[in-house]
């Protein structure tokens, strides 16, 4: 299959993979939307009574305002991509992972043929890599990339210590977690404001109404009616739109972990002396159940990759 063929192909995949998730994005929001406003139609309720501007702004103001109060500047700046990333939802997908082996294996073959000195170039010049543009997925990850080409490089400067690596492996991508877990969580601590907040808003209302005490009931009704519908937003926000958005990105950012430790685990086997086919079956081993290959997916795949060269 010519190069560009094939890279058209990886982002017709792509553009597939983010409609797809993004329309499951759209129905679980219509879903919550229409069961919610629905259910309040069908049982009598007036929608008129439930906008209510200024405890939207009291709740999505101050618990945006809490944000930025909270959260270091270099997360507040990547949640934006994190909703994208949300949006998108897990990039990995089986073929990802077939190619990904593909790749591990092209290297480890390389390598075992023809010694650690012949990858040097290719590890030195990564985005000029004929090598690395077989596989246009993982060439198109920088990140990764260089994740691999790092420890490839310290593999033909002469380290040879399997624990070692092992634990710097772990420490770096442990850090890179980590730094995923940050804005997860500070979406998932948006998400807990939000209901808390709604309180305040109602806590707000309440004290509005106390002034119109003198009133006629038909009017405290609309001001406590009013009130009442700051806790009922903050709770609709939080639990029914910002805190999924959190659980997504939680799984998506594991996803994540879990594409390094399948280059981690590859690379480790490698290092112990194991062949390519070996050591691409310790890396396909790490792998979740329902993003594996079997074994002979993945032979298949190796057995059609062209020729190793420098």
């Amino acid at each position: 299959m010519p190069f560009l063929t094939y890279i058209g192909n990886f982002q017709d995949r792509s553009n597939k993979r983010f409609m797809d998730f993004s329309m499951l994005v759209i129905v679980g929001s219509i879903i919550v939307v229409c069961c919610v406003f629905g259910g309040y139609v069908l049982m009598g309720g007036h929608l008129g009574v439930l906008w209510q501007p200024y405890e939207i702004l009291i709740i999505v103001g101050s618990g945006l305002g809490a944000f930025i109060i909270g959260n270091p500047m270099s997360v507040v700046k990547k949640v934006g991509s994190a909703l994208g990333s949300a949006l998108r939802g897990s990039r990995y997908k089986k073929d990802d992972y077939i190619e990904l082996l593909s790749m591990q294996f092209q290297v480890f073959k390389l390598a075992k043929a023809k010694g650690m000195l012949a990858i040097e170039s290719h590890v030195e010049n990564p985005e000029e890599s004929n090598l690395f543009a077989q596989f246009p997925g993982f060439y198109a990850n920088h990140h990764a990339l260089t994740f691999l080409c790092d420890y490839l490089r310290m593999f033909s400067l002469g380290t040879e210590t399997p624990h070692e690596m092992e634990a710097l492996m772990d420490e770096e991508i442990e850090t890179h977690h980590h730094e995923s877990a940050q804005i997860a969580g500070a979406v998932q601590t948006l998400a807990d404001s939000f209901s808390a907040l709604g309180i305040v808003a109602a806590v707000l209302g309440v004290i509005h109404t106390m002034g119109s005490i003198t009133e006629p009931p038909e009017v405290l009704g609309h001001l406590i009616g009013g009130a009442l519908v700051g806790t009922f937003l903050g709770i609709l926000i939080s639990y029914g739109f910002v805190a999924p958005i959190a659980t997504t990105l939680t799984a998506t950012y594991d996803a994540e972990t879990k594409y390094y430790q399948c280059i981690r685990a590859g690379l480790l086997a490698y290092l112990q002396g194991y062949a390519p086919a070996i050591s691409v079956e310790f890396a396909r081993k790490a792998l979740l159940s329902h993003v594996r290959p079997t074994f002979y997916e993945v032979e298949e795949a190796v057995s059609a990759l062209p020729a190793v060269g420098t």
